[in-house]
């Protein structure tokens, strides 16, 4: 598993998890496309599936709205399964419903991230992993100086519930369910709390980007 500079991160009890990237949203308060705005030399999209790789997960599938648009390309060259979101209109919720349906049916769990968190490190998917291993709780998520962020592991037995019709909170519907069961995992890692929804949010961590995709 590769770390954040480009080393390999290796854990033996550590077993890859499927790893889910919604990234089928109009980005309409961004005025452009979210996933492939440039985080630093590369889109988000690029960095969210090489942080989610190197940490561990795999396969990685990349929810999308047009299969053969730029980002379809985009998550193909970076080497995850592209799968289409029929009707991403209910947000990220319907992006997550499309993965799970994807996911092989072995799998014990699956990581989930919205594309709008591109900064969150490897060993942050690492420390997940390793979480979700010794305790397969059934949500497990990363904090930050006591705030939960992204990405977020959900153990398969809540599958049926997230792909129940009308969350009306999308996953924390079903997360709320579970709160006393919620394993939260301290780590190193502002990134997990940085949300990217607008130009001012894209200028506040990207400045020196001069705000330009």
């Amino acid at each position: 598993m590769h770390g954040s500079g480009g080393r390999l991160l290796f854990h033996p009890m550590v077993h890859p998890l499927p790893a889910i990237v919604a990234a089928a949203g109009l980005s309409s308060r961004m005025g452009t496309s979210k996933p492939l705005l440039d985080a630093g030399g590369h889109t988000f999209l690029a960095r969210i599936l090489a942080s989610l790789g190197g940490g561990g997960a795999d396969p990685l599938i990349v929810v999308v709205r047009d299969m053969e648009g730029r980002v379809g390309r985009e998550a193909r060259a970076g080497g995850a399964l592209v799968i289409r979101n029929p009707d991403p209109t209910s947000g990220p919720i319907s992006s997550l419903q499309a993965g799970i349906r994807a996911v092989p049916s072995d799998s014990p769990g699956v990581l989930f991230c919205p594309v709008d968190h591109p900064l969150f490190l490897p060993e942050t998917v690492l420390a997940l992993l390793s979480a979700f291993a010794r305790e397969a709780a059934p949500v497990v998520a990363p904090t930050y100086e006591g705030r939960r962020g992204h990405p977020v592991v959900f153990h398969r037995d809540l599958f049926p519930e997230l792909l129940e019709d009308g969350l009306p909170n999308g996953a924390r519907s079903v997360i709320q369910r579970y709160l006393s069961r919620r394993i939260e995992i301290p780590v190193n890692d502002p990134g997990i709390l940085i949300d990217v929804d607008t130009p001012t949010d894209y200028r506040h961590h990207f400045s020196r980007l001069d705000g330009h995709a």
